[in-house]
């Protein structure tokens, strides 16, 4: 298939991509992160969507289909189409580009062009996943690689599906990595400081989150947002609107309202 971009051939662009499909997150997560990325960068881009629904988006953002993986609906039911389906060889007439792809739900709080200028030669950049020991690991919030060069991440999941499954369920940024790793030999990470986790680095430590406010950790470019809370809920100081949290775990899985969310995340 060919695609067709308004891009001015004499200038560098950069290609930023993200992913949306379902009902999780409407269009204005999208146009928002856009506009994160369009504030908080000096240099040229290209911002793609690859979505099943492009009503409601910023006419600057190029829409592309949804990567197709070759597998049936209850082989995909833990849905591997971010981290496998984006590896796909072409991905949107890409091929031989280096993209950049953030998580909807990340909050830019700083300029991020060493972002685009970090990665050497064809080497596939993730963050190093604070859940897990060691470097076998990547969160796959913020990932960067040359398209073309990852096709077998979905091919090999495309032949072994429920295999993929049975060992890795829902973990499919471990399905990546273990990938990458085989054929790489390692996982090459951004630097800790720039891509920081909301629970883990910004809020305060157990029962201080009662009186304390969440702070933007020195260094940090990028605050992921993975599991409870979402930017949204921790605007209002609310761990979850969707899961209700135990007794027990009220003591540590709590929120002060964090309004200084607003002043990036717009």
């Amino acid at each position: 298939m060919e695609y067709k971009d308004h891009i001015n051939e004499k200038i560098k662009h950069y290609n930023v991509i993200c992913i949306k499909w379902g009902h999780s997150y409407g269009p204005e997560y999208v146009n928002r992160l856009y506009r994160m990325v369009e504030r908080n960068t000096t240099f040229p881009f290209n911002f793609y969507c690859f979505t099943d629904n492009k009503e409601g988006l910023n006419d600057k953002v190029i829409v592309r289909p949804l990567p197709v993986l070759k597998v049936s609906q209850e082989d995909n039911k833990y849905s591997y189409r971010k981290e496998a389906g984006l590896c796909d060889d072409d991905l949107g007439g890409l091929h031989g580009q280096r993209v950049f792809y953030f998580d909807l739900d990340i909050v830019i709080v700083d300029n991020i062009d060493c972002f685009f200028t970090h990665p050497k030669d064809t080497e596939f950049q993730i963050i190093n996943d604070w859940n897990t020991k060691g470097d076998h690991v990547g969160q796959a919030s913020c990932y960067s690689w040359v398209v073309g060069h990852l096709g077998f991440v979905k091919e090999y999941f495309e032949q072994h599906p429920k295999e993929v499954v049975d060992r890795f369920f829902t973990a499919s940024q471990e399905y990546l990595s273990d990938q990458v790793i085989k054929k790489f030999g390692k996982l090459n990470f951004w630097p800790d400081s720039w891509c920081r986790s909301f629970r883990f680095h910004c809020l305060p430590a157990g029962p201080l989150r009662h009186f304390m406010t969440a702070k933007i950790p020195v260094g940090a470019k990028i605050l992921v947002f993975h599991g409870s809370p979402n930017p949204h809920e921790a605007v209002k100081g609310v761990w979850s609107e969707v899961v209700k949290i135990p007794f027990w775990k009220r003591l540590y899985k709590v929120v002060k309202p964090t309004l200084w969310i607003e002043d990036y995340w717009k």
